[in-house]
């Protein structure tokens, strides 16, 4: 069966350290258009990912009047929406990278655009496809956790600011730590919980530490001038059904309680974590239990002679979406939902009220 033509949109570190070599592992699509505001980077992807034949372009709209079956949006935030409207509008099937966008305006409009087209949108949320992620959403379908009516969303570094691209700059961004990483962690725990429809949000961001001089800093010292977003955030979302999610995320913490894309789950059967790798714990028997699955070679597969890292098997679910053969894992609702909360975080985090949906 031919192959399918995909094309790039944002040639960064995204794009060349994640989506492009895990569309090459798949074997099931060809690389035969590349974009970037700076044509460097997209002859250099090119060169490395492409096809002989690849194109490169610096104008979007180019690349998306050829013949291609899907376009990846690999940009900063900022551009996330009118990027994906314009490829969904020119009948391609899209993966954007997380998050959906830079708020929940914009995030309606992809949405709406999928619709209207009849093609398939999703995000980049490779983490549901790691192997504890994959486990625990097939307990929480089995009923095993009962109703879980209180979680935690985690996604907290002590000194990890990155300082290269446009992380630092809200204009492009749309927002710090919350938007980036904190994205993963409450897509995670709203996926395991089946729950999207929240009823109140309060937030709180901090932006205390970007004046230091020597942070320490995983990624090297920053420039407080260019730090312009938060460096820290929290939320406590209510949800319709009135189970409660504690959100919490950030780049710079003095904390030694850390760790990204995580979740917690409190059920009426049994609770689970992320804390120490993936543990489940009940009571059986009238006696407290805890359980930790082995996800080692010969544990458990959930794709059958399937290892591959979490962005090879998003590329197998999205390329085999568009190839008619699958569903999507992830719906762009959902990552409208994610965005929504996201964005309502930092309207109470500004105006210090509570945000009513």
């Amino acid at each position: 069966m031919a192959k399918l033509k995909v094309g790039i949109v944002g040639c960064g570190g995204i794009a060349n350290q994640k989506h492009l070599p895990s569309v090459r592992k798949t074997g099931l699509a060809d690389a035969v258009a590349f974009c970037d505001l700076l044509p460097g980077r997209a002859e250099e992807a090119a060169k490395e990912f492409g096809t002989p034949d690849a194109k490169v372009y610096k104008d979007y709209r180019d690349l998306l009047k050829l013949d291609l079956d899907a376009v990846y949006v690999c940009t900063p935030n900022r551009s996330h929406s009118e990027i994906t409207v314009a490829a969904l509008e020119a009948k391609k099937h899209v993966m954007c990278e997380k998050p959906m966008a830079i708020n929940y305006t914009e995030a309606l409009k992809m949405t709406d655009a999928a619709k209207r087209n009849g093609k398939l949108l999703t995000i980049g949320y490779q983490n549901r496809y790691r192997a504890d992620s994959l486990f625990l959403k097939r307990e929480c379908e089995a009923g095993v956790l009962g109703e879980i009516y209180y979680a935690k969303a985690k996604a907290i570094r002590r000194r990890a600011v990155p300082t290269w691209g446009v992380f630092l700059n809200e204009y492009e961004q749309g927002g710090g730590p919350l938007i980036d990483i904190g994205t993963h962690a409450l897509d995670l725990t709203l996926w395991m919980m089946d729950n999207y429809t929240p009823k109140t949000v309060t937030g709180a961001s901090f932006h205390k530490l970007n004046g230091e001089k020597e942070p320490a800093n995983a990624f090297g010292a920053w420039d407080p001038k260019a730090f312009t977003v938060e460096d820290s955030a929290f939320g406590f979302i209510a949800m319709e059904n009135g189970a409660v999610i504690q959100l919490e995320t950030s780049w710079a913490l003095n904390s030694l309680e850390v760790g990204e894309a995580r979740t917690l789950l409190c059920g009426t059967k049994a609770g689970a974590d992320m804390n120490d790798g993936l543990t489940v714990n009940g009571v059986r028997h009238n006696c407290q239990y805890e359980f930790k699955p082995s996800f080692g070679r010969g544990g458990v597969d959930f794709y059958a002679g399937d290892n591959d890292e979490p962005p090879v098997r998003e590329q197998k679910i999205f390329l085999g979406a568009v190839k008619g053969e699958n569903e999507l894992t992830v719906l762009p609702e959902q990552a409208m939902a994610v965005t929504r909360i996201l964005d309502a975080v930092y309207e109470s985090a500004k105006t210090g009220r509570q945000v009513v949906f």
